[in-house]
């Protein structure tokens, strides 16, 4: 009896995962941001978030760009306009949005100057309302940059967590976490896409996020 009991209690919790991924199957998940989206050089199928979302059987949307930033128009840069514009360009109709910017609006008021400090929270808090407004049935999260060691990444970080909770859009903090070590060269050399690049995962070091991604994807 022991036994039957373990095998219906097996069953019925493969039934319970099968279900719970049942809700993510054939839904639209659209990624907004940067080169953490687009993924550099290397195809975008390589990301934790386009794993995850096939993975759940997800459609999936990537609306990265290579030097995007969340609130200054980098077009002479070859780079484009800002996400406060671009998202307006994203599909009509999406169950799940998910960001991930903020890296080169820090290295954008680093070399452009801190007196730009205003533009960028005005610019996030546009692009938040923003989303809000044209996806008001979507689940939307954000994902922070890394914890880059170069000045202005931890207040734009800081930012972003304030302006999400205003906005009522869960946040998952990269910088916060241990898991991306950034600043360690050794670290790069393996997982990176360059041992000099502070932005890029390799396939190898997507994987290191595919549990945290996914948790965070069903937590929306």
């Amino acid at each position: 009896m022991k036994r039957i009991a373990v095998v219906v209690m097996a069953m019925a919790v493969s039934l319970g995962v099968m279900a719970a991924d049942n809700a993510f199957e054939g839904k639209t998940i659209v990624m907004l941001g940067d080169s953490y989206v687009k993924n550099h050089r290397r195809p975008y199928e390589e990301s934790w978030h386009a794993k995850v979302a096939s993975k759940l059987g997800m459609e999936y949307v990537n609306f990265g760009r290579n030097g995007s930033s969340i609130a200054f128009d980098r077009t002479k840069d070859g780079f484009g306009p800002a996400m406060t514009v671009r998202y307006k360009e994203m599909p009509d109709s999406a169950d799940y949005v998910v960001v991930i910017a903020g890296h080169n609006d820090a290295d954008y008021l680093r070399t452009h100057g801190i007196e730009l400090w205003n533009d960028f929270c005005n610019g996030l808090d546009t692009l938040l309302a923003g989303l809000k407004e044209k996806y008001p049935d979507a689940k939307i999260g954000f994902v922070t940059p890394w914890a880059v060691d170069r000045q202005y990444f931890p207040e734009v970080t800081q930012q972003i967590r304030e302006a999400c909770k205003a906005h009522g859009i869960k946040v998952l903090d990269m910088a916060a976490m241990n898991v991306i070590d950034v600043n360690n060269p050794e670290f790069r050399e393996r997982y990176f896409q360059g041992p000099k690049d502070t932005a890029h995962l390799n396939s190898e070091g997507h994987d290191l996020l595919l549990s945290i991604g996914e948790e965070f994807i069903r937590g929306l």
